[in-house]
């Protein structure tokens, strides 16, 4: 034990006995009564009318300048290091049936500023009080007394424990804060929290955490900041025969008697110094498999169950190598003895980059090949290097504070790619950050309601503002243009300023302009000549939001670029430093031959190299490692046309994907016409590749959304069956009748998209196919169905059957690992039948049935099937004060709730719904969806529109290139 815990461990573990004892049973019933009180306030989860209550009585809060009235955390205090006890109970208080942890903290700081006010972050903890009637205890470590305590007490709203003093503390010297509590190990997700499975027919509970952004504070209080970086002494007690975990190896493990009980008490080695939002601690039966890589120890921890079943043995083999890459990429050792990585049953994120104990969803870590796709096993490696990348960008160097939190997970979500390409050679998947990443944040950064990546710190102060970051643009926009630094700056240069930026800020905080002047000082030594410096070139994109078009007229060379927007009419309030220009990095190819970078640094140039004559072709953004979107003139465009239909491999496998979106987000933004962008699909009837075939499935998505429930529907389908038959029998043909899988990694998506595809525009073979396998499972009880294909197969059988198929698949779901759970919890939400739609959407509100973690994800299933869209709208409306409410207004998932129930809509009666449902619920608020409202309107405005100006014309162009 460090030095500033100054009592014994049996003096502080009788201590916090005592304390429980006398408490447990008060805290859990005054839990229970306000939990009472606000399902008495709020409408029930089954019923969507409203109860009777009293109105609320409006008052104008009076503005307050009192430390503990602000979100921020003063400079006076910094925080050295933490002693903490906790023992949480893996089972229900038999009185109140609530599960609790109680414990015991003490943080020892220095005294930066002469203050007599100590503010520390708390939340939902109740304190045992001490001798003098007070909620902490103040201590002097620099000889003299400390000032003693005039009053404490909890400050819910701004989530503090707020301790006054009678006299100031001295600036230099060092205090220790002593404090007992009781939380309540919920399981809502989110701090120290409860999640439960069965296995062999027992109900086994883990204690476990997730505490970025905010949530420390949930646990034990801390000075929850980024920027303040402490060292932890960690200590569990738990029951015999659990294995408790932390960031920290196990120092050691005894038994303790506590009132009879024998029970483990398990001290862990002091931490690195790091931010409270990378601790962990964890206490569960898990098993584990490990081994030892250059001194690292590696262990995977899962349910017994799981370990002994192998699916553990996938990461075991992969994380080694991983560690190893970012070695060398970063070229810094792994900072830690161990890396414990842990499967949880419930978790609200992928994973969560806990400094020596990353945790993660189960199917986000263990793999088994009897129930695992490709996707599944690409998940794994590319999750697993995302968190391991966090190691060194984000655990051993952090930001200073949540405004860049871009720049943390924008880097892993970039270099993920290149840890799992390392891992898995063979796979290629470096090339898929394009569909994954960068095409998929086009959708939302050219809406006039984005956001630049970078926020001014003055405007990120509340937990459900911080919450808010953790969105497509902080992870994906973020890695496309690091992803473009580094191929602009060479990735030798890139990555020799990222290994001087770590060196210097080990252990410490940076913000995002500290790493541009280490890349600045290695384009210096590297001699890399740049059009300006990488600040002024990065902050283009940083500072703006949104991308640029750059259009290309290769009859004189004209270079041109504009703000790029779906819908051109929209208002773009959101003023821009740069005034919507950027400086613009480009790679190019004319007729197959790459030509030498360019650079766009005003809004027009010509650049008399893009002149073509004859049949020359130019495509500009190779590999699409810019963050822009090209349009080109007509008569390029008409070349490159026929370049596809005559011989498409001419260009790269890539920018055929390219040409493909492009094409069909310059049609949404009436830069090209609708059906030049339809054109750019005939060609598909001789593409096998699965960039291109995903690029235009992705695409042709928005045509669904918007077309079916309207005439152009039939012509349609009969128009994509055409193009994607010969795809179908393609892959008939080189698996011999769907009984082998492809060999490589993409031709395995592709072959799943040219199943989905056929199926969904009703190709009897295929539909005849999904059904006759799914029926062979239900007679059987054994599973034909490749785990690849058994999303798609299962959905459509599901979608083609009735209750019998649907009940079936519910009762394997129920009695499913996590990885094949998966794939029937989206099956289900395909059939056709409006009543099993609705049975199913109250099931997500029952945890016992749909897991809070998926819950969110299962309404957004089922709100994309055509039938179920307005039942998954109406429940949303209905019920959204109980589900903001139970699944927590900070849940990273209430944005893709948000936009994904309202993805469809295209009418002015959609439009008023939902400007109704804004103001209907303005005073319960959306947490992490806020801005996902916004967006939803503005992205049914711009439906609206383009249905209105395409609809006609879509119908004719499908039914014309339709073989007849």
């Amino acid at each position: 034990m460090g030095k500033g815990f100054f009592i014994s461990n049996t003096v502080g573990i009788v201590g916090l006995v005592l304390s429980v004892a006398a408490l447990s049973t008060i805290i859990a019933l005054s839990v229970v009564y306000s939990q009472e009180k606000a399902k008495n306030n709020n409408i029930s989860p089954t019923d969507g009318g409203t109860t009777s209550r009293p109105p609320d009585i409006t008052t104008t809060p009076t503005p307050s300048n009192e430390p503990w009235d602000k979100y921020r955390l003063p400079k006076s205090l910094v925080p050295d290091h933490y002693n903490v006890t906790l023992w949480p109970r893996l089972a229900p208080n038999l009185t109140t049936g609530l599960y609790i942890f109680t414990g015991e903290s003490s943080v020892e700081f220095e005294c930066a500023e002469e203050t007599d006010l100590i503010l520390i972050h708390s939340n939902k903890l109740n304190y045992t009080k001490d001798n003098n009637g007070h909620l902490a205890t103040l201590t002097s470590m620099s000889g003299d007394p400390a000032p003693t305590i005039k009053n404490s007490w909890p400050k819910p709203e701004t989530q503090y424990l707020v301790v006054e003093l009678n006299g100031k503390m001295i600036k230099g010297h060092r205090y220790r804060l002593f404090t007992k509590f009781t939380g309540e190990l919920a399981d809502d997700l989110g701090g120290f929290y409860r999640s439960v499975y069965m296995e062999n027919g027992e109900k086994k509970v883990v204690a476990t955490t997730q505490m970025q952004p905010t949530d420390a504070r949930k646990a034990f209080p801390c000075f929850d900041e980024p920027a303040m970086k402490a060292v932890f002494h960690i200590t569990l007690i738990h029951d015999q025969g659990t294995v408790a975990l932390s960031n920290g190896e196990e120092k050691e493990s005894k038994i303790i008697n506590i009132e009879g009980h024998e029970l483990q008490q398990t001290v862990f080695k002091p931490t690195e110094k790091m931010s409270t939002y990378l601790l962990a601690f964890i206490v569960s039966d898990y098993d584990f498999v490990n081994n030892t890589i250059g001194g690292v120890l590696i262990r995977i921890f899962a349910r017994k169950s799981a370990i002994a079943a192998g699916q553990g043995q996938y990461a075991l083999n992969k994380t080694g190598p991983i560690l190893k890459f970012f070695e060398n990429y970063y070229n810094s050792s792994y900072p830690l003895p161990k890396s414990d990585q842990i499967a949880l049953p419930d978790f609200n994120a992928g994973a969560m980059e806990n400094w020596g104990l990353i945790t993660y969803r189960e199917t986000a870590l263990l793999y088994d090949e009897s129930f695992s796709s490709n996707s599944n096993k690409q998940r794994i490696a590319t999750i697993i290097a995302h968190e391991l990348a966090h190691m060194w960008f984000g655990n051993l160097v952090t930001l200073r504070w949540w405004n860049d939190l871009w720049l943390n997970e924008g880097f892993a979500s970039y270099v993920e790619y290149l840890g799992a390409h390392d891992a898995e050679p063979d796979w290629n998947v470096k090339d898929l950050i394009v569909l994954s990443d960068v095409h998929r944040v086009f959708a939302v950064d050219a809406l006039a309601s984005s956001h630049p990546l970078s926020s001014k710190e003055e405007d990120i102060q509340k937990p459900a503002q911080i919450s808010e970051l953790f969105d497509a643009i902080s992870y994906s926009k973020g890695a496309s243009v690091l992803r473009m630094l580094s191929d602009f700056l060479t990735e030798e240069v890139f990555t020799k300023g990222l290994q001087t930026y770590l060196a210097e800020f080990a252990f410490g905080n940076a913000n995002y302009t500290d790493l541009w002047k280490h890349l600045q000082m290695a384009v210096d030594a590297n001699k890399t000549e740049l059009p300006d410096s990488v600040q002024n070139i990065m902050n283009t994109w940083v500072l703006q939001m949104g991308f640029p078009v750059v259009t290309i007229d290769t009859t004189t060379g004209a270079v041109s670029q504009k703000h790029f927007l779906l819908d051109p009419d929209s208002n773009v309030t959101t003023e821009s430093p740069y005034n919507y220009e950027w400086i613009v990095p480009i790679k190019w190819v004319k007729t197959g031959v790459v030509q030498t970078q360019q650079w766009l640094k005003t809004q027009s140039a010509t650049i008399i190299e893009m002149k073509t004559t004859g049949n020359d072709w130019v495509v500009a953004n190779l590999d699409v490692v810019g963050y822009y979107r090209v349009n080109y003139d007509q008569d390029n465009w008409d070349r490159l046309l026929n370049c596809l239909s005559t011989d498409h491999k001419l260009i790269q496998v890539i920018n055929r994907a390219q040409l493909v979106d492009d094409a069909f987000n310059l049609a949404r933004a009436k830069i090209i016409l609708t059906v030049q962008a339809l054109n750019t699909t005939k060609y598909l009837i001789n593409e096998t590749e699965y960039m291109p075939w995903e690029s235009a499935v992705n695409n042709l998505d928005f045509f669904y959304l918007m077309f079916d429930r309207s005439e152009v529907y039939g012509p349609m389908q009969d128009y994509l069956r055409s193009r994607v038959l010969p795809l179908f029998n393609y892959y008939k043909e080189i698996t011999s009748s769907w009984k082998t899988v492809p060999d490589g990694h993409m031709d395995q998506y592709n072959q799943v998209n040219a199943i989905s595809l056929a199926c969904r525009t009703g190709y009897m073979e295929c539909q005849g196919l999904a059904t006759s396998w799914f029926k062979e499972w239900m007679d059987t009880e054994v599973n034909p169905i490749h785990p690849n294909l058994r999303s798609t197969v299962y959905c459509n059988a599901i979608a083609a059957g009735g209750a019998e198929e649907w009940d079936f698949a519910w009762a394997k779901f129920n009695n499913s690992n996590a990885i094949e759970a998966d794939k029937l919890r989206y099956a289900l939400s395909c059939t056709k039948q409006p009543w099993l739609l609705n049975r199913y959407l109250e099931y997500t509100l029952d945890p016992d049935m749909i897991r809070k973690q998926d819950a969110t994800s299962t309404i957004v299933y089922i709100a994309n099937n055509v039938i179920g869209q307005s039942l998954a709208w109406d429940f949303v409306r209905a019920r959204w004060s109980y589900i903001f409410t139970e699944y927590g207004g900070g849940s990273f998932s209430f944005s893709n709730l948000i936009n994904g129930v309202t993805e469809r809509f295209s009418t002015e009666y959609e439009l008023q719904q939902l400007k109704q449902f804004k103001a209907d619920n303005s005073d319960v608020g959306f947490g992490s969806g806020t801005l996902a409202v916004d967006q939803s309107i503005e992205r049914t405005l711009a439906n609206m529109k383009w249905i209105a100006e395409n609809k006609q014309n879509v119908l004719k162009w499908f039914k014309d290139a339709t073989p007849k």
